[in-house]
């Protein structure tokens, strides 16, 4: 039996490193998933916190009585209480749809926790958006909340209410 030569050693060495960068690029990728998870996680505990937040509940209590497609006109005459209930409900939605278009927040999940009450409140304030657009001169008004509400829109009707579309779930 004889020494190990210098070229085997080379080679040895070489798959050790090999392994290594594989072994740490592995590890990287594992801890990168880990870290989105945990960003994902994050982001669903604060959306959950400002559907909780009683300025929104207030918000939707007061504007959920109105018909679709009101207009600022009439907004305006049912009261200052109102119109800020509609400023409020839009930019706490146009927060979110910034932060879903940015895929910071996942659209299934901020449609899964307020695709409905989005759909509805959009369909309710969408002349008066218009109308404040046209107003202010200021067409990106409500953009995202508007964006949102479309893509909430879209999703209820070819998905349905979550209360239908998963009843036989089972955990």
């Amino acid at each position: 039996m004889g020494e190990i030569s210098l070229d085997t050693w080379a080679g040895i060495a070489e798959i050790i490193g090999a392994g290594s960068i594989i072994t740490g690029l592995i590890v990287g990728w594992v801890q990168i998933r880990h870290l989105r998870r945990q960003q994902r996680d994050l982001v669903a505990i604060n959306l959950a916190q400002t559907f909780y937040s009683d300025e929104l509940a207030r918000a939707m209590a007061i504007l959920q009585p109105l018909p679709d497609g009101i207009t600022l006109e009439e907004i305006r005459a049912r009261g200052p209480e109102v119109e800020q209930a509609a400023i409020s409900l839009c930019t706490s939605f146009e927060t979110m749809g910034l932060l879903v278009y940015r895929r910071i927040a996942p659209m299934d999940l901020v449609l899964d926790l307020a695709g409905g009450i989005v759909a509805t409140m959009c369909r309710k304030l969408r002349q008066w958006n218009e109308d404040l657009r046209v107003e202010q001169n200021q067409p990106s008004w409500a953009e995202w909340f508007e964006w949102l509400g479309d893509q909430a829109i879209k999703r209820k009707q070819e998905g349905g209410p979550g209360h239908i579309a998963h009843r036989d779930w089972k955990p």
